[in-house]
């Protein structure tokens, strides 16, 4: 039975633990919060203006008593669950370097203190399930992206795997550096254009096309198909420079598939939410998908069969 790609090989260290700890109590309580307030956000989708008027008198009434209820449960997943996020957004600003911490930052505050001003004055959207959803996805990759950073510094082919790690990892972070900055700069564009045309349209469209400027599955990339090439030499550690140059081939090219893969997707997904066919919480969900497609991609490396140990693969498939 083959490992997990994300298994780590060395014992972790105190501090390590009790970092897993905290990410995995941010992650739960991320997941629970989203839970609940799609729930609470329900009755403000199933609105409409035909409805009578008692309806719709008992109807807002309840919108109203849930956006209170969202909001106070909000709150815990925006300052503790991605206490993350504003760490690496500052430490960004005092560096004066974009990092993938800042698109994040701001399309938090662009969803959620508007939504804080519609609950307390009564009008206006909320996107409180939006910003949970969002919150609770993004966690999720990250966990996923980091025990695979784990996963390939702790590998015990430590020489054959730095001729691989480090020119892979330099271009994924670099095509993510290049993403992150035209798209801040076609959210830009976008909502100035839409506030000239039709404001109420301009806060959802930017905020979509924040949420879809987190790369979050180009930072898998690189380290999902390392953690895998990880768990192919521990599986076959007897393997010769033929059968190596031919892993770290399926590597490079699986590596690419996924960078320039989940360039094109976010990339025909972006016009879409330019116009506003794309709200908030399904640019999240966007997100979500394109990572975990990322993640599926890069297990294919484990099933990949290398001349000469095809044993070993057939077990891995297994």
């Amino acid at each position: 039975m083959a490992k997990s790609p994300f298994a780590i090989s060395r014992a972790l260290t105190p501090e390590e633990l009790r970092a897993r700890r905290s990410a995995l109590v941010r992650l739960g309580l991320a997941w629970l919060a989203m839970m609940q307030v799609m729930m609470f956000a329900l009755p403000g989708y199933l609105r409409r203006d035909s409805y009578g008027h008692d309806n719709l008198e008992v109807l807002d009434s309840a919108i109203v008593l849930m956006n209170w209820v969202s909001l106070t449960m909000t709150v815990p997943v925006v300052l503790y669950c991605a206490w993350p996020v504003w760490k690496g957004t500052l430490r960004a600003i005092r560096n004066r370097h974009v990092t993938m911490d800042v698109p994040v930052a701001i399309s938090m505050i662009a969803a959620f203190v508007p939504s804080v001003y519609a609950t307390i004055t009564r009008h206006g959207e909320v996107y409180f399930d939006s910003v949970t959803m969002f919150i609770a996805f993004l966690l999720t990759a990250r966990f996923l992206e980091e025990r695979a950073r784990m996963a390939i510094d702790n590998v015990r082919f430590a020489t054959q795997m730095k001729e691989l790690r480090e020119p892979l990892m330099a271009k994924s972070d670099r095509v993510a550096m290049w993403f992150i900055a035209v798209q801040l700069s076609i959210a830009a564009i976008v909502a100035a254009y839409w506030w000239m045309v039709d404001p109420v349209l301009a806060l959802p469209i930017m905020v979509s096309l924040l949420v879809m400027s987190c790369p979050c599955a180009l930072a898998l990339a690189a380290p999902a198909t390392l953690a895998a090439a990880h768990t192919m030499l521990a599986a076959c550690p007897d393997l010769d420079t033929k059968q190596l140059h031919q892993l770290f081939t399926g590597a490079r090219k699986i590596t690419n598939q996924n960078l320039y893969g989940a360039l094109v997707f976010h990339l025909i997904s972006t016009p879409l939410a330019a116009v506003g066919l794309v709200t908030p919480w399904l640019a999240a969900l966007v997100m979500f998908i394109s990572s975990a497609a990322v993640v599926a991609n890069a297990w294919r490396l484990c099933r990949m069969p290398v001349d000469g140990s095809a044993d070993s693969a057939h077990a891995m498939a297994g």
